[in-house]
């Protein structure tokens, strides 16, 4: 006859079981813009196609002077879109040749804000009559993105600790991993676009940016 001794099995310790804590954490900054992007133009029509392109480029020639002379870089004033179009009107159901119309348009950057409001008025006093965008931007975005990254991290890293307080766990303030949700892309906010400019004086209000930075964390815990 065959004994057999039974196995003791020594039951599993939960003291210092661990588990897992996800949580988002988010980061925030706010700030004004410090550049500006202007789109100002002139638009000439004649009979004649090279009255017209003269006309145009002696307006072009005195807006970029001009600018210049507030010191805005000359490297800063691009040509944004050059075009020609011959105009019609139909009468009598005919297409009748009425002249061209030649536009210029001209890309500004403004590196100091205060000075948006200055560079209209002076492209409008040496000819300009177009305005079709206004559009700022943060010209360090990077950094600050950098910035409100780590208040994110911070961010997720305190709601773990108050969550394992609330259960008596012991966190492990390393997490296991991070994953960065989304991030600012920096995208122009724009002012309402005009055709025509009619004010001698112009006050730009650019407002704020917010600067946003999300991540999802996972830290894990121990009981006891």
């Amino acid at each position: 006859m065959y004994y057999y001794q039974p196995i003791y099995r020594k039951p599993p310790d939960t003291t210092h079981r661990k588990s897992e804590i996800k949580v988002t954490g988010e980061g925030r900054i706010s700030i004004q813009p410090d550049t500006a992007q202007v789109l100002i133009g002139v638009e000439t029509e004649n009979t004649e196609l090279r009255t017209a392109q003269a006309e145009n480029a002696q307006k072009i020639s005195d807006i970029t002077h001009a600018l210049i002379d507030i010191g805005i870089l000359a490297e800063n004033i691009q040509t944004d879109n050059f075009t020609i179009f011959p105009m019609y009107d139909f009468v009598d159901g005919k297409q009748v040749f009425r002249g061209y119309r030649v536009d210029h348009m001209l890309q500004v950057t403004v590196l100091d804000i205060d000075k948006v409001g200055l560079v209209v008025d002076t492209a409008v006093e040496h000819g300009a009559n177009r305005v079709s965008n206004i559009s700022f931007q943060i010209l360090n975005s990077s950094n600050l993105y950098q910035r409100a990254l780590t208040m994110a991290v911070e961010d997720a890293l305190q709601k773990a600790k108050t969550i394992a307080n609330a259960f008596n766990l012991t966190l492990i303030p390393t997490p296991k991993s991070v994953v960065e949700e989304r991030r600012f892309l920096e995208t122009p906010i724009p002012l309402q676009k005009t055709q025509m400019v009619l004010s001698a004086s112009t006050e730009i209000q650019p407002g704020k940016e917010d600067i946003e930075a999300v991540v999802t964390a996972v830290f894990s815990t121990m009981a006891g």
